[in-house]
C-alpha cells in the first residue's frame, strides 16, 4: 500500500468494519423485497447502525474532531477546525431495492478544505481514496481522470431530476459518491448534479482533484443544495459551455 496518513488509515479501517455489517444487512434486504412489509424500516436501522460503527472507529483515533453526518445529529467537539464528514450508505434507494450499487463515504474537512476522503463500495470491494498532494488511488493503484477530448466520445453521470443534456451520453446510477469516484478513475468523463448534500460529495471532491480533475468551487460551510460539475481539464470548458444554464 502507498504511504497514507494516520487519519486516512483510521477512515479505511472504519469503512471496512462498517462494510461487514452492511453486506450482511444487504443480504437481508434482498429477502425482504418479496415481503408485504418491505425493507424500509430495516434499511433505516442498517443506515444508523453503519454510521454508529464508523463513528466509534473514528473516535478510536483520539483526534476529537467534530462530526458532520447524514443520519444522526452533527457533533461539535473540542476540535472545531477539523470535521469528519460521513455518509454510511450513499445510494440508499439502491440499497433499499436490493440494487448492489451503493457506497460508504468518509471525508476529513480541515479549516474548510477537504484534505482526505474515501468512497468504498462493499459489494464490489472497490475502494477509492485520496489525500491532499498525495494522489488518488483505487484499491492501492494510482488513478487518473479520462484523457478524452471530444464531448461526443464521453460518458457522463448525473442523478436526481436532472434533464438529459443534448450531446451528452448520460447515466443515472443512484450514488453521487460512486459517480464522482468513477470520474476520478476515468470510468466516467464527467459528472453534474444539483441539490446535493455535503456528505454526498465531500470525499469525491478530493479524489477527483487528486486524480487530476476539476471540480467547481463549493462553499463547504453549506451542508445542502450543493451543485457539482466535475470532469477532466481536457473537456471542462466544453462541459461548462453545455451546462451554462444548468
Amino acid at each position: 500500500m502507498n504511504s497514507i496518513s494516520p487519519d486516512l488509515n483510521i477512515m479505511i479501517k472504519a469503512s471496512e468494519k462498517a462494510s461487514k455489517a452492511l453486506i450482511r444487512d444487504f443480504g437481508e434486504v434482498e429477502k425482504l423485497q418479496v415481503s408485504s412489509k418491505g425493507p424500509f424500516d430495516f434499511v433505516s436501522n442498517a443506515d444508523i447502525k453503519a454510521e454508529k460503527i464508523i463513528i466509534e472507529e473514528l473516535n478510536k483515533s483520539k483526534r476529537n474532531y467534530s462530526i458532520i453526518c447524514e443520519e444522526s445529529e452533527n457533533k461539535v467537539n473540542d476540535d472545531k477546525n477539523n470535521f469528519w464528514i460521513i455518509d454510511p450508505i450513499d445510494g440508499t434507494n439502491n440499497f433499499l431495492h436490493g440494487v448492489p450499487h451503493f457506497a460508504i463515504t468518509i471525508a476529513l474537512k480541515s479549516n474548510n478544505e477537504i484534505v482526505s476522503g474515501l468512497v468504498y463500495d462493499p459489494i464490489k470491494d472497490e475502494m477509492f481514496y485520496a489525500e491532499k498532494n498525495n494522489g488518488a488511488f483505487f484499491n492501492n493503484q494510482r488513478i487518473k481522470v479520462s484523457k478524452k477530448r471530444e464531448i461526443e466520445n464521453c460518458l457522463f453521470a448525473t442523478g436526481g431530476k436532472e434533464k438529459v443534456i443534448s450531446d451528452f451520453i448520460t447515466r443515472k446510477t443512484g450514488s453521487a459518491a460512486l459517480d464522482m469516484a468513477y470520474v476520478a478513475a476515468g470510468r466516467y468523463d464527467g459528472y453534474f448534479q444539483n441539490n446535493l448534500n455535503v456528505w454526498d460529495v465531500a470525499a469525491g471532491i478530493i479524489i477527483i482533484k487528486e486524480a487530476g480533475g476539476i471540480v467547481n468551487e463549493i462553499n463547504l460551510s453549506n451542508h445542502s443544495n450543493i451543485k457539482i460539475i466535475a470532469s477532466s481539464s481536457r473537456i471542462n470548458e466544453k462541459m461548462l459551455e453545455k451546462l451554462k444554464n444548468f
